[in-house]
């Protein structure tokens, strides 16, 4: 049987793919800061946005500015840590007082963003991000 986990074009690919988990989360996240803080979508039920300088109004802000910095891959690293720990506050402040479960509380988003970026705060943007234009331009 061949070994699927090795195989030369999966792993050239890897860094690519990181690059590709980090564009699809930011994106998300600033769709997010969009609905919260511009009204684009909509909210759901026609709700109104949140007022300035709210908590969630704050949230919105920081998924306009953390998701963009992160599809763009610009200061990956510290932008994904702060979106982190956004998540996880969100997740403990939000989610958490309405049930254990997070199926149950609406939280299983929060959870994952919270550990995708924790990853990319790690990791790093990939190859197809302006840290690593960056890089290659101070090299």
């Amino acid at each position: 049987m061949p070994d699927v986990a090795n195989h030369p074009t999966l792993t050239a690919w890897a860094p690519r793919m990181l690059s590709v988990l980090r564009i699809m989360a930011g994106l998300l996240f600033l769709a997010h800061g969009t609905q919260k803080i511009l009204g684009s979508p909509p909210m759901a039920g026609g709700a109104p946005l949140p007022d300035a300088m709210t908590l969630s109004w704050v949230a919105g802000v920081l998924e306009l500015v953390l998701g963009a910095l992160i599809t763009l891959g610009l200061l990956t690293r510290p932008a994904a840590f702060i979106a982190a720990g956004e998540m996880a506050a969100a997740y403990f402040i939000g989610h958490a007082p309405r049930n254990f479960f997070p199926t149950l509380n609406g939280g299983d988003a929060a959870i994952l963003y919270c550990f995708v970026f924790l990853y990319l705060s790690v990791a790093g943007a990939g190859p197809w991000s302006l840290d690593a234009l960056r890089g290659r331009r101070a090299a």
